[in-house]
């Protein structure tokens, strides 16, 4: 585990930037509304596709992180992440009518959000052969996804003080930081990938 801190912390960030991916963008939901003039139907959707898409994709990112390796579909999952997250903010900031592309850029996101958390467990069981091990380094990923869950709102409501967009334009930052993360520090064993 010594050996291995810098390289959970790296995973660790993607779980708290998922959470903080949809959740942060909920307690904004009225102010979308205003802002943009839709429905509170049209603002829930902002949130739904993300799940809708991500869902259905999860085991076909699971077997690809299997047969390719896990730095290979977290990374690029990551950088789906942030180009949805960019057509959002985008959207967001710079469209009279942004609606339909903000739904666009979120759906994006959750093609994303399919190969990036759900591949961090694999890969902490990949890191340790120790159960000890195993189990206390998923204590910390899933400690980094419940501190996203209560932190998102807060962030969210902060950010959107400031500027109601501010919270999709934060998504790409986020995402960009967890690539570089997660290139520098994560190594997985090569020994412990499932070959094709």
């Amino acid at each position: 585990m010594k050996g291995k801190k810098w390289d959970l912390f790296a995973l660790a960030a993607i779980p708290l930037l998922m959470t903080l991916g949809n959740s942060m963008l909920i307690p904004v939901l009225p102010i979308i509304e205003r802002k943009i003039e839709i429905t509170s139907f049209q603002s829930s959707l902002i949130i739904t596709i993300y799940s809708i898409i991500a869902i259905p994709l999860i085991p076909i990112s699971g077997y690809l992180s299997d047969k390719l390796g896990r730095k290979k579909v977290i990374i690029p999952s990551l950088i789906i992440v942030g180009i949805g997250g960019a057509i959002s903010a985008y959207a967001a900031w710079q469209m009279k009518n942004p609606f339909t592309v903000i739904l666009i850029g979120r759906f994006i996101q959750g093609i994303g959000a399919s190969g990036a958390f759900p591949v961090v467990i694999p890969t902490v069981g990949d890191m340790f052969k120790d159960e000890e091990e195993v189990s206390k380094g998923l204590g910390i990923i899933e400690t980094s996804n419940t501190f996203g869950k209560v932190l998102s709102p807060i962030l969210g409501a902060l950010l959107a003080a400031a500027l109601w967009f501010l919270p999709f334009i934060s998504i790409p930052i986020l995402s960009g930081l967890a690539i570089i993360l997660v290139m520098i520090f994560v190594k997985v064993p090569k020994e412990n990938k499932q070959e094709p």
